[in-house]
């Protein structure tokens, strides 16, 4: 979710620049399904995209949307054996992709089934554009998988109704809507009579796709603050040449001095978090490998081992190997 709204930021015209310092946004963050974006950022980036368009932002960000954009949980969706099915594997996993205070559920009457889709506490100013977004996104995923002509009869959305809403109308083909409803829902008459857009389904792969979503479940964990991130990129840079506040500053996406107000605002320093990082590798390398000590010292960007037992004899009160004989032995 938050590459789909992080690009539809940048196409909504916010620059990379004010998107570049939240935590969660950087590369590897995105790239790792494990990673959970902290919902501030999500939140602070739907206000920059309110604040930067014109009405129908949400809408036009579910556009962008398309079928995978959201990994398992969008074939969850569409590739289930009834659309009912869909539904509810959608609200079941939903974690998968968002907050997970989030709730999703499905309500069947009759013919009629309802998504519903509340969202926890949030900004006044993205709330508008997270409404939409999400009951676009719930259309578009109805239509992925049982084609364009699946309308809602009825949508109501959580925010008050604006001045004109002739680009909803346009949206969600109903004049259906209403406004100030308690939780946004989008509401379906018998889709399992249409015929289906994607290929019949498999039970064996029906039951792949929430196994795995399952392990996405188990396995995820918050992405590190700016302050884990920094103490990760020394880490990453410690056996290099070219380790130095600039350096890492510049990987963050932040300028030096930026830096060190955020590490005087913690009480500590560029120098001390160079030593803590060291010391935190040091014990890891000789507690969990057999790598000598003189490797490690490489690792750790130290000239020679002898400048390592010196800092290790400084921060433990141990040398290197006796620490590591200790650790050996459950000392």
């Amino acid at each position: 979710m938050a590459r789909v709204v992080r690009d539809a930021a940048l196409e909504a015209g916010v620059a990379s620049s004010e998107l570049a310092h939240l935590p969660g946004f950087e590369p590897d963050t995105l790239a790792d399904p494990l990673l959970r974006v902290p919902t501030a950022s999500l939140i602070r980036t739907w206000e920059l995209i309110a604040q930067a368009g014109p009405p129908g932002a949400g809408v036009r960000a579910a556009a962008t949307a398309g079928q995978g954009r959201l990994h398992v949980w969008d074939y969850l969706f569409t590739t289930a054996g009834t659309f009912a099915d869909g539904c509810r594997d959608a609200a079941r996993y939903l974690a998968t992709v968002t907050d997970p205070g989030v709730e999703m559920t499905v309500v069947e009457d009759d013919r009629r089934l309802t998504l519903n889709y509340g969202i926890a506490l949030y900004s006044p100013a993205a709330v508008t554009a997270i409404d939409e977004f999400a009951m676009a996104l719930m259309l578009r995923r109805a239509r992925d998988a049982r084609g364009p002509s699946a309308t809602p009869v009825h949508v109501a959305l959580a925010h008050d109704a604006p001045k004109s809403h002739g680009h909803l109308i346009e949206a969600f083909g109903t004049r259906a809507i209403d406004f100030g409803a308690r939780t946004n829902s989008i509401t379906f008459l018998d889709l399992d009579a249409a015929p289906r857009r994607v290929p019949a389904s498999d039970d064996e792969l029906a039951l792949i796709l929430r196994r795995y979503a399952d392990g996405l479940l188990a396995d995820a964990r918050p992405a590190a603050d700016w302050h884990g991130r920094f103490r990760s990129v020394i880490a990453g840079s410690l056996g290099g040449e070219e380790l130095g506040l600039e350096l890492v500053a510049h990987r963050m996406a932040m300028s030096p001095r930026t830096l060190q107000r955020r590490l005087s605002d913690l009480q500590t320093t560029w120098r001390d978090e160079i030593e803590s990082v060291r010391h935190e590798h040091a014990a890891t390398l000789l507690r969990d490998t057999e790598l000598p000590v003189q490797s490690i010292a490489g690792r750790l960007g130290y000239t020679d081992a002898r400048a390592l037992r010196r800092a290790f004899q400084r921060w433990t009160g141990q040398t290197p190997d006796a620490y590591r004989r200790a650790s050996a032995a459950g000392i």
